[in-house]
């Protein structure tokens, strides 16, 4: 053993120079052949096992989790040991024994975390559990009870304080669960799916009875505890769907009887597929509780392919029962909308073109079957034939990938595969992702879905700006007392200056007004949008001295003749 001289240096060591580096990058470890590599794995972690249990006093069984769950902490110590083939396996217990370790970003990593997150949960200056065994000892009381060690993480990300507990706190918890009716699997896919069940508190005893009831209701009196055969992870599983519908915000303690009448649910898909329907009718703006009832009184919904069927919008309008009129008056007011698109996008064309709520109350009441049923029938549903030659013509061009990724953009909020799609096309400049964070930007200003698919069929280049000029854009038309709606008339607003163009235009107009200079009063459209000249032109007839003040005090120095973005 080394001196305790040596000992505290190293350790001093460890404090300034281990724990303060980040984790720039997972290690490798290139100075060892390839071949070799699993054996001195293999090897290290023994090591590291024997230390942890022979000279830190850990239980065996705890030490061995401990090293053959930390790949990435262990490869940062197999790094720094010279590789021999004979004789690493002793560099490696030699190193351990004259160079201590962070005994905590082992144990963190090896309970689930990841290799990047550690840092998170490290508390400065503790290197040893001897320092603070309330980590360890909860993590060794879990695992008695039959919790995966290296599932641990979940409950540490979901409820930290866990990890502070008692072994007897966490015992009396677990115990309690089972009193309840829950058996030992299940007791322990609540635990990791509800973690704070497990953390407890007064504050939250009302909210863990109101979920145990409905899990009782679920799990015993509808007997899903008797439909699965597994062990804790294929329980965790299952109540990780059931936690799906809690995180869209509805009632704990109300929808027991309603998850355990449909509790196939839970059995036959996964919890992929509940977050991609959930998602999908989310996109019609309806609540997310609205969205939770449709699935569990309709599960049928949940085998219905929503992602890759192709439909003609018009097409699918008459399928779901619109009249020929009302059809008439949807394609003359929304053309661009019209023409084929992705089911996986229709969430947003109905918003486009303000059908979201009309179609929402028909799938409830049963038209969600006409989701499942609808396939083309019709010659006249077909992809327009110069919309297939521009999308040959793009796929030729130098950058095929930018230009489908924006065509994809567009079709995503609900522009058609359609000739005005590809003008459009032609006009908004951006990476899709630029584009979907202008248009979400806008859209999360308070402008309706439908309103802003208007704005840009009309004015496209709105979405040529960026997310913050935009945003300024909107915040100085409230400022002078008008509200968004007055872009629905002139959305070419968001196009011009707003430094050089539109605020000293503005200024000069209520300067004017408060001096008595001008009695007439302007739109805004008519303030900005007026051409330089004509602008000038109009100064002089208000008033001889309009025109001298505006040069002089108000006017934007060196601006362009349009001054737009």
């Amino acid at each position: 053993m080394p001196s305790p001289h040596l000992r505290l240096h190293c350790l001093s060591s460890l404090r300034c120079h281990v724990n303060s580096a980040p984790k720039s990058k997972l290690p490798t470890l290139p100075k060892i052949p390839s071949k070799y590599r699993s054996l001195a794995i293999r090897q290290a972690q023994k090591a590291l096992a024997d230390y942890l249990h022979t000279t830190r006093a850990l239980p065996f069984a705890y030490a061995d989790y401990i090293s053959k769950n930390s790949h990435y902490s262990l490869s940062g110590i197999i790094s720094k040991v010279h590789f021999s083939a004979p004789t690493f396996s002793r560099s490696v217990q030699k190193f351990l024994m004259y160079n201590p370790i962070n005994e905590f970003e082992f144990f963190y990593e090896s309970i689930g975390i990841g290799y990047r997150e550690i840092d998170g949960f490290l508390k400065p200056n503790l290197f040893f559990f001897s320092e603070d065994s309330s980590p360890l000892n909860a993590a060794c009381a879990l695992a008695g009870f039959g919790f995966p060690w290296n599932k641990l993480g979940r409950l540490c990300k979901g409820e930290v304080s866990i990890f502070g507990k008692t072994p007897e706190f966490l015992a009396d918890r677990i115990n309690g669960l089972k009193a309840a009716g829950f058996s030992n699997f299940p007791v322990i896919g609540i635990c990791l799916a509800f973690p704070f069940v497990l953390s407890g508190g007064s504050e939250l005893s009302g909210e863990i009875n109101r979920l145990l009831d409905d899990l009782k209701r679920v799990l015993i009196e509808f007997d899903l505890e008797g439909s699965i055969e597994g062990n804790a992870e294929a329980w965790y599983e299952v109540c990780g769907k059931i936690r799906v519908f809690y995180d869209l915000g509805v009632e704990k303690g109300e929808i027991g009887e309603l998850m355990g009448r449909n509790r196939h649910i839970f059995l036959e898909h996964r919890k992929e597929v509940l977050v991609e329907k959930i998602e999908f009718f989310c996109r019609l703006g309806v609540s997310k509780e609205e969205v939770c009832l449709l699935l569990l009184e309709t599960p049928e919904i949940l085998r219905i392919d929503l992602k890759n069927p192709t439909i003609s919008v018009l097409g699918f309008l008459k399928h779901f029962g619109m009249q020929e009129k009302m059809l008439k008056l949807i394609a003359q007011k929304y053309s661009y909308v019209l023409g084929m698109n992705k089911m996986a996008n229709l969430p947003y064309i109905l918003r486009a073109m303000n059908l979201h709520e009309w179609a929402f109350d028909e799938i409830k009441k049963g038209g969600y079957q006409l989701l499942a049923n609808y396939s083309l029938s019709s010659p006249d549903e077909s992809t327009h034939e110069t919309y297939l030659e521009s999308l040959e013509k793009i796929r030729c061009t130098k950058t095929p990938y930018h230009t489908i990724s924006k065509l994809n953009f567009l079709h995503g909020i609900g522009f058609g595969e359609n000739s005005f799609t590809i003008k459009l096309l032609a006009n908004v400049h951006g990476t899709s992702s630029v584009l979907q964070e202008r248009f979400d930007c806008l859209l999360h200003a308070g402008i309706e879905f439908s309103k802003l698919c208007k704005m840009i069929s009309l004015s496209p280049k709105i979405l040529n700006q960026d997310a913050n000029i935009l945003r300024r854009k909107l915040n100085f038309l409230q400022e002078i007392g008008s509200s968004l709606q007055y872009l629905d008339v002139f959305p070419a607003y968001l196009l011009y200056d707003l430094e050089r163009r539109i605020k000293p235009r503005y200024k000069f107009h209520v300067w004017l007004t408060e001096k008595g200079l001008c009695m007439k009063s302007y739109s805004i459209a008519s303030m900005i949008a007026t051409s330089e000249k004509s602008f000038l032109a109009r100064l002089a007839g208000i008033h001889p001295t309009a025109l001298t003040q505006w040069l002089e005090h108000f006017a934007y120095k060196n601006q362009n003749r349009d001054s737009r973005e």
